[in-house]
């Protein structure tokens, strides 16, 4: 058996919540390892749909201990109003199903509140973040400032550190000429949700320590794509955090021998929301029509995503920098019906061929892809559920995707519906 790690191999919104709920149901853990409130996931199951944003997705099957990690920025009125979202649809969250790390650092109001003025007085940059307070919140993690889980459980030494965060944070507002946050209303709001948060704190890194040493399948769930690594995305237009699958082991506290087999997954086409380079978007008909059959709006924010041809150059890249070993193929039955399809295999620079994506954000805005067009399908592939099922040219497309990625697909999903997928190698078997 193998833990298994779920990565977005493109920008985000490539179909995780699908593909992490199927694994969910053979997994006996499942884990949050990175990033908060800020990344959706569209759960469908028996034909109701569940909107998940900080909640692990295995929340919604029973007998599943769901675990937010160290690695994940925590807002606990978000929280709270998930929690309280979900029971509306008879799925009950209580600390035997949900644990908390004690040490995940807290999304604070004042963190919301600063997001929301950096993104909208920069004019010349804007990142396209989701105002929620994630780059913050890391911002004081890294800053040693931060308020924790467990700072909630102590009073006296939860306004020590309140005046800590608020000597910098304060300081920071009156040269923005934002009002200064008052101490002792921080502090009142802090404990009065307390008693709500702590019931399920916990070591996290412990328990999931005893859950591999018992021989338990554990499931790292990560969010957004890759490609929005602060490291390995494409900087500045990035989240906060890493996203890459070495980032499972960091973010719940686990070694790296703890992992098993990372499964990236990857849209048979590409999207993204917000700002930043996009080399194979498409502002035609075509690219609105992917848009609207794919239904692309966000999940949390309900922005609309931008819309291009599979680009194998950039999920090359993630293949390699996040070790993926095999993917989960997302929404190939929106290509239905296009005469021909366009693959990006490279970038030409300044008239040479590239492979890459390069690092400088000068070069990423000046390249332009390199396509290879391949005759498209007409017959449905939606609800496939083998091979067979499948047209012989989409067969094609997927294969020539293996090609050029350098891995093999593991899972063909062919609709939101969870038993509309492919098996080709069961990840927790390898």
């Amino acid at each position: 058996m193998a833990n298994v790690v779920v990565v977005g191999a493109q920008w985000g919104d490539e179909g995780k919540g699908k593909i992490v709920d199927w694994l969910a149901e053979q997994a006996d853990v499942v884990v949050r390892f990175q990033g908060g409130h800020n990344a959706g996931h569209t759960l469908v199951i028996d034909g109701t749909t569940y909107k998940l944003s900080l909640l692990p997705s295995g929340v919604v099957r029973g007998g599943t201990l769901s675990v937010i990690g160290n690695g994940v920025v925590v807002d606990p009125w978000h929280l709270v109003d998930e929690i309280a979202r979900l029971k509306t649809q008879g799925v009950s969250i209580t600390p035997e199903s949900l644990r908390i790390a004690d040490n995940a650092t807290l999304i604070l109001p004042l963190h919301r509140e600063l997001d929301h003025f950096r993104e909208n007085a920069n004019a010349a940059l804007k990142i396209g973040t989701t105002k929620r307070g994630i780059g913050p919140a890391y911002e004081d993690k890294v800053g040693r400032r931060a308020i924790r889980v467990v700072d909630l459980a102590d009073a006296d030494l939860l306004g020590a550190k309140i005046e800590r965060l608020l000597a910098h944070h304060n300081a920071l507002r009156r040269g923005l000429g934002i009002e200064e946050v008052d101490a002792a209303a921080l502090k009142s709001e802090l404990l009065a949700i307390a008693p709500q948060i702590l019931p399920f704190a916990d070591t996290v890194w412990a328990l999931l320590d005893e859950a591999r040493r018992a021989g338990q399948r554990i499931l790292f769930e990560g969010a957004q794509g890759a490609l929005l690594d602060v490291d390995h995305g494409t900087y500045p237009y990035v989240t906060s955090s890493n996203i890459v699958a070495a980032q499972a082991a960091t973010g719940s506290g686990l070694g790296p021998s703890a992992i098993g087999y990372v499964l990236g997954i990857v849209k048979a086409y590409t999207t993204r929301v917000g700002e930043g380079p996009f080399p194979t978007e498409l502002t035609d008909a075509i690219g609105e029509k992917i848009g609207e059959r794919g239904r692309e709006f966000g999940v949390v924010t309900g922005r609309k995503r931008r819309c291009g041809w599979f680009d194998a150059a950039l999920v090359r890249q993630t293949v390699r920098t996040s070790g993926i070993d095999g993917i989960a193929l997302t929404k190939l039955d929106i290509l239905d019906g296009f005469e021909t399809i366009k693959i990006c295999t490279g970038y030409r620079l300044d008239g040479q061929v590239i492979d890459h994506l390069p690092a400088s954000q000068a070069d990423q805005a000046r390249v332009e892809p390199v396509y290879e067009t391949i005759d498209g399908w007409f017959e449905t592939t939606a609800g496939a559920r083998s091979w067979a099922d499948l047209p012989a040219q989409a067969i094609k497309y997927v294969r020539r995707i293996e090609e050029l990625i350098g891995t093999t697909v593991a899972l063909l999903s062919t609709s939101p519906e969870r038993d509309d997928t492919i098996l080709v190698h069961n990840p927790f078997e390898d």
